[in-house]
């Protein structure tokens, strides 16, 4: 099995994508957020789908976020999808000229990208929450609570994305919060939800306090996406501010499904 790339190194030679030279090593420069799912797929979660020329796919357990090089790239990203299949392309700018004989866009949705380059102090209530890691065996309790609170796709397999932390009390998770694209240098923050009967407690700062932590540790940055006009969007935000994030840009998340 080959080895994972250090931060910073692309594992496609000679990709010629935009912030690569020649010997295939990203100009950090370069900001890789812009296609992160692209650049996440070509290095730290490379075994966890498939990469064809400018096209590449998770696996459909793991998440159903896919992506391009460029626009060029939906010839490839095709021929890694069955008739039927629905990806997520999250770019800075959705693809204009999408081929209907191949893909049908269902919807493009819009989502503020924020950044947290510095760790800052923890929430005043985080010490006094208890927060445990999550493993294979609490996928079924998390999968429950995606659905009750709907904070974004999450798939049996999301959890080898990264690393997750949840809040368990007399045995139910009440609140969770984790890690998913890893473009280098960067780890994003997603899975962050709370239970109705925990709200009001600060679970959710505190968790997303002990992930940020787990990712400046291993020297990355952190990202995350709100989607814009979202029932929380308002709070997220303001949660997401006081814990060091600031706005970067607007982004995208285009919704593709493959024709026959």
């Amino acid at each position: 099995m080959q080895g994972s790339p250090r931060v910073g190194q692309c594992s496609q030679p000679l990709c010629n994508q935009p912030g690569c030279n020649e010997q295939g090593r990203f100009d950090m420069t370069h900001d890789l957020l812009d296609n992160p799912a692209w650049h996440a797929l070509a290095s730290e979660h490379a075994g966890l789908g498939r990469v064809v020329g400018g096209g590449a796919t998770y696996d459909s357990q793991v998440s159903v976020f896919g992506a391009v090089r460029d626009a060029a790239g939906l010839d490839d990203l095709a021929t890694l999808m069955q008739p039927g299949e629905v990806v997520g392309l999250a770019l800075a700018e959705p693809i204009a000229d999408v081929d209907p004989a191949r893909f049908r866009q269902h919807r493009v949705v819009p989502c503020h990208q924020m950044v947290c380059e510095a760790p800052s102090a923890p929430p005043a209530r985080a010490s006094e929450v208890s927060l445990e890691r999550l493993e294979d065996r609490h996928v079924e309790e998390m999968l429950a609570l995606v659905k009750l609170t709907e904070p974004g796709p999450f798939a049996p397999r999301t959890i080898e994305m990264g690393n997750y932390w949840g809040v368990i009390e007399d045995g139910r998770l009440l609140a969770m919060a984790g890690e998913r694209l890893k473009p280098p240098g960067w780890i994003e923050l997603s899975g962050v939800c709370t239970h109705p009967d925990g709200r009001g407690r600060g679970l959710a700062a505190a968790l997303c306090s002990r992930v940020l932590q787990g990712i400046f540790e291993r020297n990355a940055q952190a990202f995350l996406h709100v989607v814009v006009g979202g029932p929380s969007e308002t709070t997220a935000v303001g949660v997401y501010a006081r814990l060091g994030f600031r706005h970067r840009k607007r982004m995208h998340v285009q919704i593709l499904e493959r024709m026959e």
